[in-house]
């Protein structure tokens, strides 16, 4: 595979993705019972937005750079505003954090965190980027198998799933991940983030996680019309069994980034039983 995140880190998406996951963090850790997170697809856990991966897109500066540079950017933003402002503490803003920086840093004592991944050289940087936080573990591994493995485990759980759909068999091992914990474990919460391209892709995963996850909830974020395949057009956030009261602080910023667009954008959010 020949996918880095480090192209497209910062970028609409990432904050979509990004300030969900910091929603989701607070709403579980309300509760003093100690939480597992797995990370499917961990990555390198932070990145040089100066680098020349980054610099290559450039998709940050319509994303990151946009959303720091706003101060009536909505509240739900406020997590992942800090974390970013904590890692560049000059003030311009150089370094992103990837979701392995943004758990580790909120991780309790009593909480577990594993962060799979499968390049060799993002899991050394990985390694790296977890050092510090006993709790935390970067393994090399693949992170499907890994979640089906460890997720079934009693217990509060939160997977995320965060593939670069490079394969063509993503969509169902997300599917796979959800039919294998779910049942088998009733307080497991996973969040799978989705590029959004075209419809019908939508609407065919949703159906198949259905029977599984009936009280997911889709958040949406759509920069465009889904009418061109061969773009990323918006992207979501689908998450099985999420806590109460994450609606409309995640509204809000699916709403918030689908501005960044060319005019034609919307955020929505909706549950599959209706």
């Amino acid at each position: 595979m020949n996918y880095r995140h480090a192209f497209h880190a910062g970028n609409f998406a990432d904050l979509v993705k990004h300030a969900g996951l910091t929603l989701l963090l607070d709403a579980l850790m309300a509760d003093p019972e100690p939480l597992r997170v797995i990370d499917t697809h961990a990555g390198a856990g932070g990145y040089d937005l100066t680098g020349e991966l980054s610099r290559r897109t450039g998709e940050a500066a319509q994303g990151i750079f946009r959303l720091m540079a706003d101060d009536r950017a909505p509240e739900p933003f406020s997590g992942l505003k800090q974390a970013v402002a904590r890692g560049n503490p000059a003030g311009a803003i150089r370094f992103y954090p990837g979701s392995p920086s943004l758990i580790a840093q909120r991780l309790r004592p009593r909480d577990r965190y594993l962060a799979c991944e499968l390049r060799e050289d993002d899991g050394a940087l990985l390694t790296e980027t977890l050092a510090p936080f006993p709790n935390a573990e970067a393994r090399l591994a693949d992170g499907y198998l890994t979640a089906r493995e460890e997720g079934r485990r009693t217990g509060r759980l939160l997977v995320l799933i965060d593939p670069p759909f490079e394969r063509a068999d993503d969509y169902a091992q997300i599917a796979s991940v959800m039919e294998t914990i779910l049942p088998a474990n009733p307080r497991a919460c996973v969040a799978a983030w989705l590029p959004l391209k075209d419809l019908e892709t939508l609407d065919a995963f949703v159906r198949s996680i259905a029977p599984t996850a009936p009280d997911a909830l889709v958040a949406e974020c759509r920069l465009r019309p889904l009418d061109n395949p061969m773009k990323m057009n918006g992207c979501a956030l689908v998450i099985a069994r999420p806590p109460a009261g994450i609606e409309p602080p995640l509204k809000q910023v699916c709403d918030w980034v689908s501005r960044l667009g060319e005019g034609q954008g919307k955020g929505e959010l909706w549950r599959l039983d209706g």
